[in-house]
């Protein structure tokens, strides 16, 4: 079988990965002169930078990722685990929460501060455990889709503040009240307890050693390579035509964009019907993520082996929040770059969509400037002096993401799942087009585990054991 996949995104990658694995002839398209969407690190007076990978969850023997990142090749590289005793602290208000390694560990931390909840605390993580035990594609989906995450915490948990303690770490997700499913949210948080891991290094080598597996295993990766029509006949795809005039034949073609990229490439059809196209097209996306990416001086500041959440507010859910992400030093623990990531919605930079990269104007950079100020001046809450320990700053906004992963809106996290709408935002991998699936972060499930879990679904659609 030969496939071509569009997009090289995890999600791509996974699936000729996957398929290269069996044996299958697989060619990567991708429109970037490098491969690896929001994997990609890039690089500013002589520092990397990642542009979505912070940590990882589940990477311990016995858990979800590390079969995956295992079967990837991935286990191989330098992963470092955080603190057993608080991955991930959470501070709301000032007041700070420490979320423990282990459901037992994580109820047991917890409920020395909240000791009236400790019955709420173990139900959430029974419905972790539940829902870690849940693939997508597994029956019973549905049921879990259709229960609001919002409602469900509410129901089960009497105290506000343990409420939105349990929310903290979601800045992984799009936090709505009225919209997320649990499922997505169990999903965002559960593996993270179980085990978290950086990374001692970048994105990029994620990205490397899934490319060289796949040319290993007689695959190929063609970069400049965009995708501007997919031609349809007799109700099946034929050919990836490219910009550059070179096109692709092959027997399935994947792809690794949004789904209304994907079917803006298929310019007439007798299979897509009105209603499926109209589906698709009013598929909402969810919010954009800002990040300054600091670099500090010299001997200014220790490494921290966890990560901070912060809230000036008590309530996560109203869409603000950061988080503060340390690099993992090359040597010793002297900490040289941190990243703060805060939700930024398209209409914050909407005005700048029509205008070239690099040709923003002032106006832009001095938004810019003010939105790192302000995640610095948040930081500073649990990291004093942070200020004066910067030497450079790095940003990026959802145009950003958008320019580079052609990710309407600049979406930090794909199409929009709704608890309320389910059949209509909860996509499958197949299309109505047969020889054309889906895969990636508005299919299913956003982050690296839910877009791995996806690349699964979407291989097994084509007869692949995953």
């Amino acid at each position: 079988m030969l496939v071509v996949i569009i997009g090289s995104g995890f999600g791509g990658l996974v699936c000729a990965s996957i398929l290269a694995q069996a044996g299958e002839r697989v060619t990567v398209l991708e429109r970037q002169v490098q491969p690896g969407g929001c994997l990609q690190s890039y690089r500013r007076g002589g520092y990397s930078f990642d542009t979505g990978l912070h940590y990882v969850g589940g990477l311990s023997e016995g858990q979800r990722m590390n079969a995956i990142f295992r079967r990837l090749g991935l286990m191989q590289l330098p992963w470092q685990r955080l603190d057993a005793d608080g991955f991930d602290r959470v501070t709301i208000a000032g007041e700070t929460f420490c979320f423990a390694e282990g459901y037992d560990a994580f109820v047991e931390q917890l409920a020395d501060r909240f000791p009236h909840q400790k019955t709420a605390l173990r139900r959430y993580v029974d419905m972790l455990r539940e829902t870690d035990g849940t693939a997508p594609g597994d029956p019973g989906v549905f049921e879990r889709y259709g229960q609001n995450a919002y409602h469900w915490l509410s129901d089960t948990v009497s105290d506000p503040l343990l409420l939105n303690v349990l929310s903290g770490t979601s800045l992984k997700m799009e936090l709505r009240r009225e919209s997320l499913p649990l499922f997505a949210f169990a999903h965002g948080n559960s593996s993270f307890i179980q085990s978290s891991w950086r990374l001692k290094g970048d994105g990029n080598m994620i990205v490397d050693t899934l490319v060289e597996g796949i040319r290993c295993n007689g695959g190929s990766l063609v970069c400049r390579a965009e995708v501007e029509e997919l031609i349809e006949r007799e109700g099946r795809i034929v050919a990836a035509r490219c910009k550059n005039g070179d096109c692709y034949e092959a027997d399935t073609f994947i792809s690794d964009v949004h789904p209304q990229q994907t079917f803006a490439l298929v310019k007439e059809s007798q299979v897509l019907k009105r209603i499926y196209r109209r589906r698709i097209a009013m598929l909402e996306n969810t919010f954009g993520m800002f990040t300054a990416s600091l670099v500090l001086k010299p001997g200014s500041m220790q490494y921290f082996n966890h990560n901070k959440f912060v809230y000036s507010e008590p309530n996560v859910w109203d869409g603000t929040g950061l988080m503060v992400s340390a690099r993992v030093p090359e040597e010793g623990s002297d900490l040289r770059q941190i990243d703060l990531l805060t939700p930024m919605r398209w209409s914050s930079v909407e005005q700048w969509k029509d205008t070239c990269v690099g040709r923003r104007g002032e106006d832009y950079r001095q938004m810019k400037r003010l939105m790192a100020q302000r995640c610095i001046e948040e930081a500073e809450t649990v990291i004093p002096g942070l200020r004066e320990m910067v030497s450079e700053v790095h940003t990026s906004t959802p145009l950003t993401y958008r320019d580079y992963t052609l990710t309407p809106d600049g979406a930090a996290y794909g199409a929009r799942k709704d608890s309320r709408n389910m059949v209509l935002t909860m996509i499958s991998p197949r299309t109505p087009l047969p020889n054309l699936l889906l895969t990636g972060q508005s299919v299913m499930l956003p982050g690296l585990e839910g877009v791995a879990m996806t690349a699964m679904m979407t291989v097994r659609e084509l007869g692949i054991k995953s």
